[in-house]
This record gives structure tokens, sequence and C-alpha cells, in this order.
């Protein structure tokens, strides 16, 4: 039987539509506060954003971020993931009025089981994982301290913004984050005296891999992913599996426990403010 043209080419059409939805899982634009890629290889670029600029991380991304963790880990389409932030900004700023009160238990609670279960997530991707880190790294730096390896431009500052500096207590997995990869001795004196710590001295310390000249951490994240893809497929998940296994452990054990702490930490500075009023 032969088909009229107008059906061949519709058919034809409908094929590579399909094939390029297929390419793209819907999660991609499921989270607003991550834009995601995947180039023909395989290598997945998470791009986290607020209306496309830098991103302010709040509450809607902390409920958002343990799907969409989830979602990369278990998509076998992901052979390499780069984490990293738009607008020159890895996480520089956190709306800390939008986690609502924090001294009530029911709002805590929501906060104590997103925290542990966006670090596990993470920890659970089974690809290499490269985190790409330009301007400000100053919020939920345990993210990167999940990635293989951090390339981080040379304006690049690490810092813990939101913790001990704020008056809570820092229990999200970014202590047993930074201890597991610069010693625990550097992670209390930096957590407790926070103050921005420039790319060199992290990679001095051992956290970052790479220091790249600015605006370049991710096109090196890049050529990385391409050395790593020309190992078979089953090698790299296993070694990103055998190399996270230690990390994952002390987060399951630490981060459930240290966010209780946080939130009791919490707890005690409404009660400081509502005293002071």
């Amino acid at each position: 039987m032969k088909f009229p043209r107008s059906i061949l080419v519709a058919a034809t059409a409908a094929i590579a539509f399909g094939a390029a939805h297929a390419a793209d899982p819907g999660y991609f634009t499921k989270y607003d506060g991550m834009r995601m890629s995947r180039n023909g290889a395989g290598v997945l670029l998470v791009e986290m954003n607020t209306q496309g600029g830098p991103i302010k991380f709040s509450a809607r991304e902390h409920e958002q971020f343990v799907d969409a963790f989830y979602d990369i880990g278990r998509d076998r389409g992901n052979k390499v993931v780069i984490l990293t932030g738009a607008g020159g900004q890895w996480m520089g700023d956190i709306d800390f009025a939008s986690f609502g009160n924090v001294a009530d238990p029911d709002v805590w609670s929501k906060v104590h089981d997103e925290g542990t279960q966006i670090v596990e997530n993470i920890a659970n991707i089974r690809v290499p994982m490269i985190c790409a880190v330009e301007g400000k790294a100053w919020v939920h730096t345990e993210y990167c301290l999940l990635a293989n390896v951090i390339v981080a431009g040379n304006g690049a500052t690490f810092h813990d913004a939101p913790h001990f500096a704020g008056g809570i207590v820092p229990g999200d997995g970014i202590f047993t984050t930074w201890s597991y990869r610069v010693g625990p001795t550097r992670a209390e004196a930096m957590l407790l005296a926070p103050k921005p710590l420039s790319a060199a001295t992290a990679k001095e310390w051992g956290a970052v891999t790479e220091v790249v000249p600015d605006g370049r951490a991710t096109s090196r994240a890049y050529e990385i992913a391409a050395d790593y893809l020309k190992k078979p497929e089953v090698t790299l998940r296993n070694t990103r599996i055998h190399f996270v296994q230690p990390l994952k452990q002390a987060l399951v054990q630490q981060t459930g426990y240290g966010l209780s702490l946080e939130g009791a930490s919490a707890s005690a500075l409404v009660k400081s403010f509502n005293a002071s009023k």
C-alpha cells in the first residue's frame, strides 16, 4: 500500500517530536528552582536559579529539591551530573522568612524531613557528580561537597552564612560534609567563626579540586565529564557508588540528629527575639 506523502511527512514529524521529548524527561521543567539541560552524551547540567537569575534559597526550593534530586538520581539517562548556579553565583542568599515560625514543631518537622532527604537523595545519585562554583557558595555548601569534584572560579568564595553566624546549629549535613573533605578541626573552626573562604584556600584544604579563571567553572566541568565518559558506564556508576558510600553512611547517622539539634536552637533563637521585643 502506498501512503500519501502528507501522511508520511506527518508520521516522520511525530516520530521526531516523540524522540525529542523522550530526550527531555518531564522533571527537567518541573522544578522552577532548577534549570536542567542534558547534552547528547548524557551530561546533565543543573543550574539552581530564582526566575533565571542567582538563586535566593527559600522554603519552596527546600521542598522541591527533595524530589528534584530523587528524579535526577533515578534517571539512567544521566551519565554525569554538573551542579551549578545561575547568574554567576552558586548560592549566595536565603529567604529565612519563607520558612515560617521555625519554633513551631510542625514547621520544623517538615524542615527536618526535607533537609535529611535532600542530602540523602544527592548521595544516592549514582553517577559522577561535579560541582561548578562561581561567585558565592554561602548557603548549603553540603550539596556541593557531595560531588566527586569541585571546580571553582578564582573569585569564588565558600561560607556558611545561615547557621552559627545567625544563631543556630550547623546541623543539616554541612558539618558532616566539611569534616569529611577537610577534617573536623578545620570544619569546626570554620563553622564556629564563619567568614568567606577563598577558592584558593578551599583548594589548599582539599575541598576544591581545581581553581580556574572566573567564568570557566562550568566549561571545565564539561571537559572533565567528557574524560569520564570514555570509561564504561558501569565503571562510572560503580566508582561513584564506591566513593560516596562512606559519606553517605555518615550523613545517615548524623543529619537527622543534627537537624533535631538545629531545630531546638532555632526555637531558642525565636524565643530570644520575642523576649527582646
